[in-house]
């Protein structure tokens, strides 16, 4: 493609995970091996960002992304025939990062204007075992377009926080009922997670807005019994920020230690049964 491509406030969301993946890629040793991030960009026509990432955000988005990386590939040892549903995926390289085999079915889903952006400048193109989905998240009725006879692995990563608590009640419902054996995968924001990630940088220039929070990853089962949680970690006890300079792994260290703060990011993974 040649030129910048124009994106709409929500679309420059979109970078900061891409930016972030795409400047630690170039580290002589990356936390997130992603080759794709680059070339990505590339295709937009950007080599400068508009978007500020600090390189302790670049940190924890590029280990955010490697645990939920980790836990799709222990899934798929486990099942080797599976469906993989990526929720939001917006320019993200999951897919080329974890190289499923061939006897899984992988559904990359965002709203339409985003995976018409995705189709332009995304290098893997779709067939069989690849398939792009443009939708709302909120509205099921995309869902037929997903077969439910494999175990599903469901993975929303940078997505959920986004929602209304009613839309995120009513799409865990959805998925837990439509899909019996499988997992999920997301991340979620505290109260005061969601409060302070309103004054990050990248998000003011972008004008997005943090909407939904979770106090106890127990709220999930209460939506939908069947579900069950089977783990939780704290972005900031991922391994890795201690790879951090010196003034940015004392302040990293100085966070843990407030219980309040250190919990205000959590991966998790549940059970679909």
């Amino acid at each position: 493609m040649n030129g910048s491509v124009a994106l709409t406030p929500e679309q420059e969301t979109l970078l900061i995970p891409l930016v972030a993946k795409a400047r630690q890629d170039a580290w002589s040793d990356p936390i997130l091996p992603d080759e794709t991030a680059a070339q990505v960009l590339r295709g937009l026509g950007r080599t400068v960002p508009t978007l500020p990432v600090l390189r302790g955000d670049a940190f924890g988005l590029a280990l955010r992304a490697r645990q939920l990386d980790q836990w799709t590939t222990a899934f798929l040892m486990r099942q080797p025939a599976a469906t993989v549903l990526h929720l939001g995926c917006g320019l993200d390289g999951r897919i080329d990062r974890v190289r499923p085999s061939p006897q899984v079915r992988w559904f990359d889903l965002d709203l339409p204007e985003v995976i018409a952006l995705r189709r332009a400048v995304y290098p893997r193109t779709e067939g069989p075992g690849y398939q792009m989905i443009g939708a709302p998240v909120t509205n099921g009725q995309w869902l037929a377009q997903v077969p439910t006879d494999l175990p599903t692995l469901i993975v929303a990563e940078g997505l959920l926080m986004y929602l209304p608590e009613a839309d995120v009640r009513q799409l865990v419902i959805r998925l837990s009922e439509t899909f019996s054996s499988g997992e999920l995968l997301l991340d979620a924001l505290s109260p005061l997670g969601t409060r302070l990630g309103a004054w990050h940088p990248a998000l003011r220039a972008s004008g997005a807005r943090l909407r939904w929070s979770l106090r106890d990853p127990r709220q999930l089962m209460a939506w939908a019994p069947h579900m069950t949680l089977l783990e939780h970690v704290g972005l900031l006890d991922l391994p890795g920020f201690a790879r951090l300079r010196s003034l940015e792994r004392l302040a990293w260290r100085t966070v843990r230690r407030i219980p309040t703060l250190r919990e205000f990011h959590q991966l998790l993974r549940y059970r679909l049964s």
